[in-house]
């Protein structure tokens, strides 16, 4: 399940190694869980959800927990439990620890490119092709057996790349020669581990141009609006955004959204001086926890190759709430607009292609659990789920067990940050968006 983040080297030196394979993950006396900020009256108490955190710390099944979980517009409840790490001297978990959020980059990404949807510069069915000439001629794969392919006969679009229904594969669910083709042409997007990453470079695009260029002559596995299947697209977005803004697409970023909602924890690098506040990055192999990048030396702290629009940002639970706070309000946080409320909803709702269904989450990577479409970098709900999430729901996950969504008929949102691989080794998601829910069913049902 960890192929994907972590090369096949690292993972056999983890899997080898006797300091690791012979030591079971540290046993750590469990702290209470506390609502380390927001303690005021109008912050919701949230007893089952901090029982839920405070058992998985318990049974040691990771070193720290974060949860950030607003109604409204008080102020969010924030639960913490553990510590950042098992290495001594670790600090213990808080608002403000950073975390590798991977795939939840790609909500971000995506309501970037809806600024410039809503601004009249990216149409949402216009061509990628306007953007990345590269794309005009694209050929779809005949067979996943082989690397033969014919001429698309549909142009691939932005809604498509928005949704994973561009054709794009991905190295997390492509298999066969398309695999190996695009591992030789270094469309790995993502950064995991100082060992692979140095793997990583030899081949991977030094560029975001140079990288959507590449893209484009690799097959497609799909004809364009066809199928949904989890996708670079987001990464590729990165690179129109950069096209149509005039702008390196991290600058976009920070100068469109992070400024504006105050969200002084997300990076693409890490500075230095904020390594203390990392948590370390994990690997599960059977009964065993292990460091797989450590906060102290993380690869995050060295700046990548190119901002990875679909998976390179490292945050704090406190930021993702406020990038979330801000879509529960239709666009705007504290007097700071930065969609119309049109355009959110237009991003949170199906977007789709006609006749394309989302088959559900990716290794438990999705927001919610109940029956899905998909919006603009994330899943939404179809129906209300009793005693759940609201139709409309919106969110997404990471390959390292984060979580967020936010329910914008109920005006609830959560944030739950871990990092270990694999995401779906525990069911946090399933067990915490319960919990939520039942916490907050007294004050929903007085709606």
């Amino acid at each position: 399940m960890i192929r994907y983040l972590v090369s096949g080297t690292t993972l056999a030196a983890l899997m080898a190694g006797t300091a690791f394979a012979q030591q079971p993950a540290p046993t750590m006396a469990p702290r209470p869980a506390a609502q380390t900020e927001a303690r005021g009256a109008t912050a919701p108490a949230l007893p089952a959800t901090q029982k839920l955190f405070a058992d998985y710390i318990a049974a040691n099944k990771m070193p720290g927990i974060v949860g950030v979980i607003g109604r409204g517009d008080a102020p969010p409840a924030v639960i913490a439990d553990g510590k950042l790490g098992d290495e001594p001297g670790a600090a213990m978990t808080d608002a403000d620890s950073l975390w590798r959020v991977y795939s939840m980059t790609k909500p971000i990404t995506a309501m970037a490119a809806m600024i410039l949807i809503e601004e009249g510069k990216i149409g949402l069915d216009q061509k990628v092709s306007d953007f990345i000439p590269a794309f005009k001629y694209m050929k779809v794969q005949v067979s996943p057996d082989s690397l033969v392919a014919l001429p698309a006969t549909h142009a691939m679009t932005i809604r498509q790349l928005l949704t994973h229904t561009a054709g794009l594969g991905y190295t997390i669910i492509t298999k066969g020669p398309l695999l190996k083709a695009y591992e030789d042409a270094g469309i790995t997007p993502f950064t995991s581990d100082a060992k692979s990453e140095a793997q990583m470079r030899l081949k991977r695009p030094a560029t975001l141009e140079a990288f959507a260029n590449k893209v484009a002559t690799l097959p497609l596995i799909a004809e364009p609006g066809t199928r949904w299947s989890y996708s670079i697209g987001l990464d590729v977005m990165g690179r129109v955004i950069e096209v149509a803004s005039k702008m390196p697409f991290d600058r976009f970023l920070e100068t469109r959204i992070f400024k504006p909602l105050k969200m002084k924890s997300t990076y693409f690098t890490v500075p230095q001086a904020d390594a203390r506040r990392l948590a370390t990055g994990y690997a599960i192999l059977g009964a065993n926890r292990v460091p797989l990048d450590p906060a102290a030396t993380s690869v995050y702290l060295q700046k990548p190759s190119f901002p990875y629009g679909g998976a390179g940002l490292v945050m704090s639970a406190g930021d993702y709430d406020r990038f979330l706070h801000m879509l529960q309000n239709g666009g705007t946080l504290d007097g700071k607009r930065i969609l119309k409320p049109a355009t959110v909803a237009l991003a949170m709702s199906n977007l789709l292609p006609l006749g394309v269904v989302y088959p559900g989450a990716v290794s438990a990577t999705g927001g919610t659990t109940n029956p899905q479409g998909f919006g603009a970098g994330g899943s939404v709900t179809l129906y209300d789920a009793p005693g759940g999430p609201a139709k409309g729901t919106y969110g997404w996950g990471g390959a390292a067990g984060t979580i967020a969504w936010v329910d914008p008929v109920n005006k609830v949102r959560a944030t739950i940050m871990v990092n270990y691989l694999p995401s779906d080794k525990y069911p946090l998601r399933a067990d915490a968006t319960r919990a939520i829910y039942a916490d907050l069913a007294p004050v929903l049902a007085k709606r």
